[in-house]
């Protein structure tokens, strides 16, 4: 049977008690209804994963006792970044998601001329925050034990003047004269620029290809942006990571 894996963000260390508190701690108790003696998988994000099993109920707590460490990663060997223009509600947290499932190591929001969402700064704190608790959900259920970088929304053109020395840069566009079976090869890593509701403007594309972006399609229809962003990352992590 698969063991329970909760995220702690807290030291681990074997031997040692740790309290866990929080929303991890309400799913351990009401939701999953583990007992006293339940044994527990338990990662921190900096690597490897513990062994654990429940010591004690308090109201808002619950102790597990940390055993050994397991020095087990299920990292994709390519640096994957996903800059994702921020879409409505639910696709966007199920963007997230998907792309932590399938190895992404960064995702970046962005804000484009046609994006729908815009966020003050208290809001997009907020979000920010909304978005790595589903990246810590999908690595918990998906056996990572690192979490993906989420990144504070940034414009798109604030975005194109970042660095990303010897990555491969690939934007997704309907007319991109060439298929992501295509490319040949990937440098240090590989960043995916998908545009939200609407896609990307002409001149953002423009943008995007002066900035290094080597214009893909994923095939002869125009697939919706969450739809597009699990297509390609699965597509890149088949063909050049551990697909």
């Amino acid at each position: 049977m698969r063991l329970t894996r909760v995220h702690v963000d807290a030291p681990l260390t074997p031997g040692e008690r740790v309290r866990v508190a929080g929303s991890a701690a309400t799913h351990i108790a009401r939701v999953l209804r583990l007992k006293v003696g339940d044994a527990l998988t338990l990662f921190n994000g900096r690597g490897g994963e513990y062994a654990a099993r429940i010591e004690e109920f308090r109201k808002d707590t619950v102790t597990v006792s940390v055993s050994e460490q397991r020095a087990i990663e299920r990292e994709s060997s390519l640096a994957l970044t996903l800059a994702q223009g921020v879409s409505r509600g639910e696709r966007m947290d199920w963007i997230v998601q998907k792309a932590t499932e399938l190895g992404a190591s960064r995702i970046v929001p962005l804000f484009t001329e046609r994006s729908v969402v815009r966020l003050a700064a208290r809001q997009a704190d907020r979000k920010v925050q909304h978005w790595r608790a589903i990246a810590v959900g999908a690595c918990e259920q998906s056996g990572r034990n690192r979490i993906p970088e989420v990144a504070a929304p940034l414009d798109l053109h604030e975005f194109l003047r970042t660095d990303a020395p010897g990555a491969t840069r690939l934007l997704l566009s309907p007319t991109g004269a060439v298929r992501m079976s295509d490319v040949d090869g990937l440098g240090t890593g590989v960043t995916v620029l998908i545009g939200p509701e609407g896609g990307l403007a002409e001149a953002e594309q423009q943008a995007a290809i002066t900035a290094g972006f080597k214009p893909v399609r994923l095939g002869p229809r125009v697939l919706r942006t969450e739809t597009a962003a699990l297509a390609a990352l699965t597509l890149i992590q088949r063909d050049f990571g551990d697909l």
